[in-house]
């Protein structure tokens, strides 16, 4: 599909008329045009009336997608039938891929689809991957042969390629729209209107209420289809949801703001780098206006401001004589504007923070293995009724499903006035009191192991409901980092790196998985020396699980303190309307 704007210039050369026909209305002024390339009309375009078409096609993308992760241990282990190690490794496979199409995705996005046919065309590939899923578990066909006698022969290998080919495809899809969905939906609200920046942070939470809304729905109901009426039929009404979504997406067009890639912004990154060592040798000027910048008609980027930290980049945009002599023809291996020089330097701050988020989501990661473990050897009869220990992170979703009306409503409120700031509280401090409050759960969950070990050696079980707490608390963590830190990551990234800081801030999620990984390998090596049991045994009962909490309690705690110290230094991008009084614009 071609680029946002129909008939657009990936590069962003293009003059656009600054008013429709209708000149007595306000065109949004964000640079944002409509899907016919002329400039967004601000009472036509946009704001609450089209996030709220993509909030509804989340919401469809989310019922289909749920129910495909969170059940595909028992779908290759029950219908391929893969033997578990191989089953385990067919996810871990899979899942790696679900979070790394997000980088590409991104970069389609940002570089030359632009976010609405990025989405538009991966939503069919999720469709794609969705329906060969369906069709491989409903035709007989493409499903391994029934039971006979006491062994059930696996399924051949054309059977497991048509499936995996189906989960790839799907995995491919999901990824490319997951980092183009977001911020195309903060698109819709313009930063230079204050009403409408604040239903921007607003949007953010919806978002993943959204979301998770589907995916609960997904996992219980959807789930239960699944195994109970068949697997075909279970994937068939995902194939359905998937549909709706792209019919809800596409119904929602005359309305959408659409902002224009302007080429690669990874070349403009190598530019800056490229420069500033070719001009190693030249003195930064002091005064900052004497570095280049320049304006272009139709841009949809804003000018950056100028700041003092990395300055040996700045370098990039000293004007030379041999500039001087190229004049409008300058090369930009050579010569880069500040806005193009503070776009790589906003990159750079984004990394320590994005570090700190790959702990968070490391001990976050715990809530799907030890806490499982944990609940797995607790008593777990309500009545007659035997609660399977993973169904307790439903409690966590609906947590996070009831505290984000909460936050948005009265949190905020509550917040603005203690901190003056409209949203509450500013990112930062949002995603501080996350990383503050998954601390407390690992000490609820220590203090659980504790007393669970304690009632064991009297012969006792303790119920499963006391891991309530622990869960809840990382209910109420995700809703203040999670959500914050993909706020975070739009509105601090470049014009031009949306979507890609987006993925960023998903990637954090598969290296926490990663790191998550480590730190239990490490830990069972370390504590299973000389013949000892360790913390983490098979049997937990002679273990100390609880030495394990405490040690993620610690690493929290100093990921916590890093985290504060990477707050305080951090430089808010800061714009700057008129190149030429940049230096009033910082004062």
């Amino acid at each position: 599909m071609g680029a946002e704007g129909a008939g657009g210039d990936h590069g962003g050369e293009e003059r656009i008329p600054l008013l429709h026909k209708e000149a007595s209305e306000e065109v949004a002024g964000d640079g944002s045009v409509d899907i016919r390339g002329r400039p967004a009309l601000k009472n036509r375009t946009g704001n609450s009336r089209a996030a709220k078409v993509i909030l509804v096609a989340e919401l469809f993308e989310s019922l289909a997608g749920s129910s495909i992760s969170c059940n595909l241990t028992v779908y290759l282990t029950k219908v391929l039938r893969q033997g578990n190690a191989s089953a385990a490794a067919s996810i871990n496979t899979w899942t790696g891929a679900s979070y790394l199409t997000p980088i590409l995705g991104a970069l389609f996005a940002d570089s030359y689809w632009g976010r609405y046919w990025t989405i538009f065309n991966f939503f069919f590939v999720y469709a794609m991957g969705l329906m060969i899923l369906a069709l491989s578990a409903f035709l007989s066909s493409l499903g391994p042969a029934s039971c006979g006698g006491v062994e059930c022969p696996s399924a051949t290998n054309i059977q497991k390629t048509v499936s995996f080919f189906g989960l790839y495809l799907l995995a491919f899809g999901s990824g490319g729209i997951s980092s183009s969905l977001v911020p195309f939906g903060a698109d819709q609200f313009s930063d230079m209107d204050p009403k409408e920046s604040l239903k921007k942070g607003s949007f953010f939470n919806w978002f993943s209420f959204t979301s998770n809304v589907g995916a609960l729905i997904s996992s219980t109901v959807l789930v239960w289809v699944q195994e109970n009426v068949g697997w075909g039929v279970g994937y068939g009404i995902s194939t359905g949801f998937i549909a709706l979504a792209i019919a809800t997406f596409v119904m929602g067009t005359p309305f959408y703001r659409l902002q224009r890639p302007e080429g690669s912004p990874l070349t403009k990154v190598w530019q800056v780098l490229v420069a500033s060592f070719r001009k190693i040798t030249l003195q930064t000027p002091a005064d900052e206006k004497l570095l280049y910048e320049e304006s272009k008609p139709g841009a949809s980027h804003h000018h950056l401001s100028h700041t003092d930290d990395f300055r040996f980049l700045d370098k990039a945009a000293i004007v030379s004589d041999m500039d001087m002599e190229e004049g409008i023809y300058r090369n930009p291996w050579r010569l880069c504007t500040v806005t193009q020089v503070e776009e790589l330097k906003l990159l750079l701050r984004l990394l320590p923070v994005m570090v700190t988020g790959i702990i968070y989501s490391g001990v976050y990661a715990q809530m799907f293995t030890v806490f499982v473990e944990q609940g797995s050897i607790m008593q777990r009869n309500v009545g007659s009724f035997i609660v399977p220990p993973a169904t307790l992170y439903s409690f966590e979703v609906l947590t996070a499903i009831l505290c984000i009306p909460i936050y948005d409503t009265i949190i905020v409120a509550v917040g603005r006035k203690f901190t003056g700031n409209p949203r509450g509280f500013t990112e930062l401090q949002r995603m501080g009191i996350g990383r503050f409050l998954i601390i407390l759960s690992m000490i609820a969950a220590a203090l659980v192991e504790m007393k669970r070990l304690e009632s064991n050696r009297t012969g006792r079980l303790m119920n499963i409901a006391w891991q309530l707490p622990q869960y809840f608390l990382i209910g109420v963590s995700e809703v203040f980092t999670c959500i914050g830190q993909m706020e975070f990551f739009y509105d601090q990234s470049p014009d031009s790196l949306k979507s890609v800081c987006t993925a960023m801030a998903l990637l954090t999620i598969s290296l926490g998985n990663y790191f998550s990984s480590l730190t239990v390998t490490f830990v069972n090596w370390a504590t299973t020396r000389g013949g000892d049991a360790g913390w983490i045994p098979d049997d937990l009962n002679q273990g100390h699980l609880d030495y394990f909490f405490w040690v993620l309690a610690g690493v929290s705690a100093l990921n916590l303190v890093v985290y504060i110290a990477c707050a305080k230094k951090y430089k808010l991008k800061k714009l700057a309307h008129d190149p030429q009084v940049q230096s009033d614009v910082n004062k």
